[in-house]
C-alpha cells in the first residue's frame, strides 16, 4: 500500500524512504521528512494544487461509478454501512481499526516524534501527519508546538462567558460555551464578509483551525479548574508540548500523566468521518460556517451518551461494580453483575462499536500503557477481567455484532489512576483531542472545494410505496 503519493514540486524537500512491515506483514512505505522547512502552512500551500487536480480527475473519470446499494435497513438504521463522505485524514477498517493517513496506531507510536526516547507520540506530530500525509521530523514538530503556544492566548470575554454559567453546568456545556465565545475572532468569518475568493477559503480556515486547536486545551483546563479546583487557573508552561501542557494546566505535572495525555489526545483525535462529532463538524462546515461554529456543533454531538459521553459512563459503571462487589471481585461474580446490568435493560458501557468488529486498537494501546505503568492497579485489573467476561456474554445474547471493548472501556481507569477522578469531565478531554482531526479535515474540505452536504430524505409512506412497486 502506498502511504504517501510523492509531490514532484516540493523541490526543496529531501525525503528518505523507510520500509516497515505492517501488522499484517505486508510492506508499507513511509515518507519521513528530512527537510529544514518548518512551516506547515507553506507545505500545505504546495500540496493543495496537486490534490485539487486529483479530485477533479476522480470526478471526471469515475463520477458515475456506483459504490454500493442502499437498502431500507440502511435508511432506517442510522445510515450504517452507507458510503457517502470524503474524509482524507483517516480511514476505519472493521477488522484492523483506524489508520491515520495509512498508519495504524502502533505504527504511529513507532514513527511519530516523541517528547522522550521510547515515549508516546506527540499530538503535534499527528496534526502534521493528518494535514500533509507525511511523518514530520522532531524539528518540525517542535516548530509546530511553538506556533501553537503562540496562538493559545484566550481573550478575557471567553472566561466571562463561561463564568456566566452556573458552576454546576455540565463540563461539556461550559466547554462548548467557551468555544462559541472564541468565534468572534474568526478569520474566515471576517474574510468571507470582505468577499474572499472561494479558491482562498482554505487559508483563513487554516488560521482559524490552528488557533482553535491551540486554544481548546486552555479553555478546557479553565472549565476543569473552575468546577473542581476553586477556579485557580494554572498558566501555560512555554517549555512543554501540547499534551504535556494540557496536563500541566489541568494541574497534573507528573511525567507519566503527561505521557498519558500525549497518548490520549493522539488516539482520540480522529476516527474517520461518519461518527457523530466528525460528521456534524463536516456537515455544519459545508454551509461555510467557520471552524469555531462547526467545532462547537461537533462538541454538542460528542456530548451525547451514545458518543463521547460513554467514557464517563464506563468509569461510573466500573465504580458501581466495586461499590457493590468490592475490588477483588471474581470472574463469576463479575458475570453475575454483567447479567444483572443487561437484564435491567441497560448496556455494559465501553463494549461494541458501530463499525469495528474486533477489539479497538485504541483500547489495546491503552492496555499496553497500563501494563507498563500500573499493572497492579485494582481498577485496571477489573478492566482486564471485563475483557475476558463481557464479550462471551454479549456473544451469547446474539444481539451485538461487535462484543469487544472500544476506546472508552479503558481511558477512564488510566485517568483515575493519575488523579483525574472526575468522570463527568472526561468527555471534555475527548473534545480537545477531536479538534485535531475535525479541523485537519475541515482545512482540506475548503481546499478541495467540497460542496454543501444535502442528502435526500424520505417518509415511511414513500418507503412503503417504493418497496411495493419494486416487489
Amino acid at each position: 500500500m502506498v502511504f504517501y503519493r510523492s509531490v514532484s514540486l516540493l523541490s526543496k524537500l529531501r525525503n528518505r524512504v523507510v520500509q516497515q512491515p505492517s501488522l499484517t506483514n505486508s510492506v508499507r512505505w513511509l515518507q519521513i521528512q528530512t527537510s529544514s522547512d518548518l512551516d506547515l502552512h507553506s507545505q500545505l500551500k504546495e500540496l493543495i494544487p496537486e490534490q485539487q487536480e486529483r479530485l477533479k480527475k476522480i470526478k471526471s473519470e469515475y463520477g458515475k461509478v456506483q459504490l454500493g446499494n442502499i437498502t431500507v435497513d440502511m435508511v432506517l438504521g442510522g445510515m450504517r454501512g452507507m458510503t457517502g463522505l470524503l474524509w482524507e485524514t483517516s480511514l476505519l477498517d472493521p477488522d484492523e481499526g483506524i489508520r491515520f493517513r495509512g498508519l495504524s496506531i502502533p505504527e504511529c507510536q513507532k514513527v511519530l516524534p516523541a517528547a522522550k526516547s521510547g515515549g508516546e507520540p506527540l499530538p503535534e506530530g499527528l496534526l502534521w501527519l493528518l494535514l500533509t500525509g507525511k511523518v514530520p521530523t522532531k524539528e518540525q514538530v517542535d516548530a509546530l508546538s511553538k506556533e501553537l503556544r503562540s496562538r493559545a492566548t484566550i481573550p478575557d470575554h471567553v472566561y466571562k462567558a463561561i463564568d456566566a454559567l452556573p458552576v454546576t453546568a455540565h463540563p461539556m456545556t461550559q466547554f462548548t460555551t467557551g468555544v462559541m465565545a472564541l468565534q468572534v475572532q474568526s478569520e474566515f468569518s471576517k474574510a468571507y464578509e470582505k468577499g474572499i475568493h472561494k479558491s482562498k477559503y482554505w487559508e483563513p480556515t487554516y488560521e482559524d483551525s490552528l488557533s482553535l486547536i491551540a486554544q481548546v486545551p486552555a479553555v478546557a483546563a479553565y472549565v476543569y479548574r473552575r468546577i473542581y479546583k476553586n477556579g485557580e487557573r494554572i498558566p501555560m508552561d512555554d517549555s512543554l508540548d501540547y499534551g504535556g501542557n494540557f496536563a500541566h494546566m489541568l494541574g497534573f505535572d507528573g511525567p507519566e500523566m503527561q505521557e498519558l495525555m500525549r497518548l490520549y489526545v493522539t488516539i482520540h483525535s480522529d476516527h474517520e468521518g461518519g461518527n457523530v462529532s466528525a460528521h456534524t463538524g463536516h456537515l455544519v462546515a459545508s454551509a461555510l460556517s467557520d471552524p469555531y461554529l462547526s467545532f462547537a456543533a461537533a462538541l454538542n454531538g460528542l456530548a451525547g451518551p451514545l458518543h463521547g459521553l460513554a467514557n464517563q459512563e464506563v468509569l461510573l459503571w466500573i465504580k458501581s461494580v466495586v461499590d457493590e462487589c468490592g475490588e477483588n471481585i471474581t470472574k463469576d461474580q463479575l458475570k453475575d453483575y454483567v447479567w444483572k446490568t443487561l437484564n435491567s435493560g441497560k448496556v455494559v458501557p465501553g463494549f461494541g462499536h458501530g463499525v469495528l468488529r474486533k477489539t479497538d486498537p485504541r483500547y489495546m494501546c491503552q492496555r499496553e500503557f497500563a501494563l507498563k505503568h500500573l499493572p497492579n492497579d485494582p481498577l485496571f485489573q477489573l478492566v482486564s477481567k471485563l475483557y475476558d467476561v463481557v464479550p462471551p456474554i454479549l456473544t451469547e445474547l446474539g444481539k451485538v455484532k461487535n462484543p469487544w471493548p472500544n476506546v472508552d472501556a479503558h481511558s477512564g481507569v488510566l485517568l483515575n489512576y493519575y488523579g483525574l477522578t472526575e468522570a463527568r469531565y472526561y468527555t471534555v478531554l475527548f473534545g480537545v483531542s477531536r479538534a485535531i482531526g475535525i479541523c485537519s479535515q475541515l482545512i482540506w474540505d475548503r481546499a478541495l472545494g467540497l460542496p454543501l452536504e444535502r442528502p435526500k430524505s424520505v417518509t415511511m409512506e414513500w418507503l412503503e410505496a417504493h418497496c411495493k412497486k419494486s416487489a
